[in-house]
């Protein structure tokens, strides 16, 4: 008998079809999934096994159903109306990301779950991205980097800047973020695992947690909260490479640095870009942080006419083939 089984009943086959495959699709999910499209089915099933997650569309919660002893019910709703308050709703008609991830959400408090391990292919690569000097185009360049070592790495970007300023990855009001996700930093490393699955979101094929909406908070969180959520992160086990587009607006800037494996800094040919860069690293000796600068990587970025109007396409252009270059001679 497998204790951590998820049941998914929808009397419309296409959709109970669709939505199975879709949950199957993510491999990090920590149950075994049964799809019915038949309620008396699905009541067999459940008087010979343990159901922890029952998800079943309106139309086939019936009483009996509602009477089952499962770890946790969830409907989808189809009407609108709220039939069976006292169970978890979930809007069927949305988009198929969305019902997963607050099906995830909705378990959040179900026992402890048992994830699949992962084949990691190598230990977890953190990439700095940190400079002095403003609009040195640091967000775009770690972006293209993200997007460019995820067609072959699996590849997550966190972006800690006061005023993020990228709308395609910004969370709406309603949506998680950052700072959800260090809310969760004390949690058993499984727990933490499927809450970062809620969170997460995709551009092309790199992963992203989305900014925190208010830059300030960023001030508000302790050097060991960041390496903290760091080391969580590492032991999921699901990235080779996280790009950690740094800024000012965060305590223990320097420690992170030290954390990562390379760190990228940007710069400009005038003379007060080269002003900043020599006091930052004169700060870095003074504080005797030296071996920051010894795995630090230098670029002055040439002009570039124009960047891709979506994030998806950053794998194409002038700044992707330049990035390409300092991939090869930086990262493999």
């Amino acid at each position: 008998m497998n204790s951590h089984i998820l049941v998914l009943c929808d009397t419309e086959e296409e959709y109970a079809q669709h939505m199975s495959e879709f949950l199957k699709g993510h491999k990090e999910v920590p149950w075994m999934i049964y799809t019915y499209s038949d309620v008396d089915e699905l009541l067999d099933f459940a008087g010979r096994e343990q159901i922890e997650v029952l998800v079943v569309a309106e139309k086939a919660y019936t009483r009996e159903v509602n009477e089952l002893s499962v770890g946790r019910k969830i409907l989808l709703n189809e009407s609108g109306l709220m039939k069976w308050e006292s169970v978890i709703n979930v809007d069927k008609y949305q988009k198929a990301e969305t019902v997963y991830k607050e099906i995830l959400n909705a378990c959040m408090d179900v026992a402890d779950l048992q994830f699949p391990r992962l084949k990691v292919l190598s230990d977890v690569h953190f990439i700095g991205m940190y400079s002095p000097v403003r609009r040195c185009l640091q967000t775009p360049f770690a972006l293209t980097l993200g997007q460019i070592l995820a067609a072959k790495h699996r590849t997550l970007y966190l972006n800690f800047e006061h005023y993020a300023g990228i709308s395609e990855l910004m969370p709406d009001i309603q949506s998680r973020d950052l700072a959800d996700l260090l809310y969760f930093l004390t949690a058993q490393q499984d727990k933490f695992r499927l809450w970062m699955q809620s969170i997460l979101m995709k551009k092309g094929e790199m992963d992203y947690i989305p900014p925190m909406k208010a830059g300030q908070n960023l001030l508000g969180i302790q050097a060991e909260e960041w390496q903290q959520l760091l080391q969580n992160i590492a032991q999921t086990g699901e990235y080779e490479y996280v790009i950690l587009d740094l800024s000012e607006s965060m305590q223990g800037l320097f420690d992170i640095l030290r954390i990562c494996d390379k760190v990228f800094t940007l710069t400009k040919e005038d003379a007060a870009a080269r002003s900043k860069i020599l006091q930052y690293e004169q700060v870095l000796a003074l504080y005797e942080r030296e071996d920051i600068l010894e795995k630090t990587c230098k670029y002055k970025l040439p002009l570039f006419q124009k960047l891709p109007d979506q994030i998806e396409y950053y794998t194409k252009g002038d700044l992707a083939d330049y990035v390409s270059k300092v991939i090869r001679e930086e990262l493999e």
